[in-house]
């Protein structure tokens, strides 16, 4: 399920997410006063027999949609409080469809507060960031065929099944394509968490294990597969970047070299060590990983990045998942391992050492790749084929354009993500 912004404006106003120093988003701080217009954050875990039920209503209703024509197309414009013209009354049209606002508004031509607060629903239920204004990426999510749609929930309830069995009374659950953590117990959600997850071409990997120990204030050493394909090239554009980003270099026998030792015109670097220094917000993985058994050397971790929780795009590492809140997370991995309350917890990541907990008992966890799911009150959510693993073309249809300036066509969020982000290696783009 997504984080949802803790408010809206008493008038739901067009609200847009603060920028951090990084010139990321961060989440926006509204209130919503009809509550009517929001999707709430479930409690109900996003594997369970509760889902599955949940998604195979959704899929009827999805069934009569497709069978009575679909929805419309919504123009490629970019549109938001105040707009005027056909193109509202054909977002309107395709909003009623969806159930994102009441048939009783209409079809005006004018982009009102119901309509603001419709694209709102229909942005938190696509996992997108809720502005309220009609943006490209939410014309391309709204321009998915309903017939589209349908086959995805149906591609999904096979994956939802398939976890409808005994998880544990404790467990995790990742959802990388909605870039979502969650933490159950006794069948309920303890916690939520944004996560940032692997890039499209570097992939958190599905899997199913178990977190078995928490290190804080941990080392970050840099797997072979970053060497060659981020150290070597920071390296040959800036020669003081290991220095800059605190990271030693060791031989096989631990002894300590000077990065202008190897050369950095060769493969030299991937016969050597590479680790940076504990503590300070230099340090990419945060305060906290969290080690889970596996065989493709991917955890879970802090980040000091903490601006990337709020984007919408969040597949951003090499196949590990970086925590919103990492703090409760490790509280509730920890929570039966005598002597590690959240007080130790807090004067651990306090006293900068390294320490290692073992969690005790292991805590089941679940990395899984669900698009799409319904929840018990109604509400269907979608989210982006990053991987491309749903087997479906959710290309969006060409929408009539009212316009009178011609305005390109929405890209796909694949497509966005494509182009560079920019920033250092450390700790945006390589943290593995």
């Amino acid at each position: 399920m997504p984080i949802l912004p803790l408010s809206l404006t008493l008038a739901l106003g067009a609200a847009l997410p603060a920028l951090a120093e990084t010139g990321q988003a961060e989440w926006a701080q509204r209130y919503d006063a009809d509550a009517r217009l929001t999707v709430s954050r479930s409690t109900t875990p996003i594997l369970s027999e509760q889902t599955v039920a949940a998604t195979e209503a959704a899929i009827e209703r999805y069934r009569q949609i497709v069978e009575t024509g679909g929805w419309p197309a919504v123009p490629n414009q970019t549109l938001r409080l105040g707009s005027n013209g056909a193109a509202v009354s054909a977002l309107r049209r395709r909003l009623i469809v969806s159930g994102d606002i009441g048939a009783e508004t209409g079809t005006s031509p004018i982009f009102d507060s119901y309509v603001e607060a419709g694209v709102r629903r229909f942005q938190a239920r696509h996992g997108i960031i809720e502005t309220g204004v009609v943006n490209q990426q939410t014309l391309a999510a709204l321009n998915v065929p309903a017939e589209t749609r349908l086959r995805q929930l149906e591609t999904n309830l096979v994956r939802l099944r398939s976890f409808s069995h005994e998880l544990g009374a404790r467990y995790v659950t990742a959802n990388i394509p909605a870039a979502q953590v969650e933490t159950v117990e006794n069948g309920q959600v303890v916690t939520h968490h944004i996560a940032g997850v692997g890039k499209i071409d570097r992939q958190s990997p599905v899997m199913q294990t178990k977190a078995y120990q928490v290190n804080f204030n941990p080392f970050w050493t840099v797997p072979a597969s970053v060497i060659r394909k981020d150290l070597i090239p920071k390296m040959q554009a800036d020669p003081n970047y290991l220095h800059d980003n605190h990271i030693r270099v060791y031989n096989k026998e631990g002894q300590e070299l000077q990065p202008e030792q190897i050369n950095w015109r060769s493969l030299d670097a991937l016969n050597y060590k590479f680790r940076q220094d504990i503590g300070g917000d230099f340090n990419s993985l945060g305060v906290v990983r969290i080690d889970i058994a596996n065989p493709y050397g991917v955890y879970m971790h802090d980040t000091p990045a903490k601006g990337v929780f709020g984007d919408d795009f969040r597949f951003v590492s090499s196949g590990c998942i970086r925590l919103q809140n990492v703090r409760d997370y490790v509280a509730f991995l920890l929570r039966e391992t005598p002597g590690w309350d959240r007080d130790a917890i807090d004067r651990a990541i306090a006293s900068g050492e390294r320490i290692d907990v073992k969690i005790n008992p292991a805590v089941p966890v679940y990395w899984v790749y669900i698009t799409a799911w319904g929840t018990p009150d109604g509400v269907t959510q979608f989210r982006e084929d990053i991987y491309q693993r749903d087997g479906l073309n959710t290309a969006q249809i060409q929408a009539p354009d009212y316009s009178q300036a011609q305005t390109p066509a929405p890209t796909p969020v694949a497509q966005q993500a494509a182009a560079p982000r920019g920033g250092r290696l450390l700790p945006r783009d390589e943290e593995n």
